[in-house]
């Protein structure tokens, strides 16, 4: 068979062809990027439909479940925890991205939505289902709650002492449905409990004038 010689220039030819052809690499699919990561705080105030709201309105916070956490009881109902005997209290569980809002953030709104002189209470909520706390879930929370609680002793503008709790936190349980959003689902019902109870009263007495 005659075969035509392969001068230099046809090879040459041949050669930036192939640099000016797509790889396989540069024809895949870019990878996705990775997703925002996101962390959890579960903090106890009292009644949690009073602490989901200061959390939803501010931006990097992802959701907010209000639950039962620190007791002895698996998937305890609302009507075992409101006995006091199961040891639980009300917690709001959030899920906020680190890199929008920070946890030392999340701590500050915690303190200034609490009584933080009382035990075992929260407003007109009495009973050990109502006692604050904070509840770590590693130790860099348990550092910044630590450092929180003691920047708050030393600044605070009551003469009362903090009781709040700071304790490791344990398996939170999502209250039942209509617990959720409660001050959105029934917001004549949560305004009237929110006065009656004189929470706000209490927390400007406690912090002064809520900023706008």
């Amino acid at each position: 068979m005659f075969k035509l010689p392969i001068t230099l220039a046809t090879l040459t030819g041949w050669l930036m062809l192939a640099c000016t052809l797509p790889t396989a690499a540069q024809t895949a699919k870019p990878e996705p990027k990775p997703a925002t990561a996101q962390a959890k705080a579960i903090f106890a105030g009292g009644c949690f439909w009073c602490m989901e709201p200061p959390y939803d309105k501010l931006d990097g916070v992802i959701s907010t479940t209000s639950g039962y956490i620190g007791g002895k009881v698996r998937n305890p109902t609302y009507e075992q925890i409101s006995s006091g005997r199961t040891g639980h209290t009300e917690a709001v569980q959030i899920v906020y991205d680190p890199q929008k809002v920070s946890y030392a953030k999340l701590l500050e709104i915690f303190w200034r939505n609490i009584d933080p002189t009382v035990k075992d209470q929260q407003f007109c909520d009495v009973g050990s289902q109502y006692r604050s706390g904070i509840f770590y879930v590693d130790d860099e929370q348990k550092r910044l709650a630590e450092a929180s609680r003691a920047a708050i002793e030393k600044s605070k503008p009551f003469k009362e002492p903090i009781v709040t709790e700071l304790t490791r936190a344990t398996e939170f349980y999502p209250a039942e449905d209509y617990h959720q959003d409660y001050y959105m689902k029934n917001p004549v019902r949560y305004k009237f409990y929110r006065a009656s109870c004189g929470r706000d009263s209490r927390l400007q007495q406690l912090w002064g004038k809520a900023p706008d």
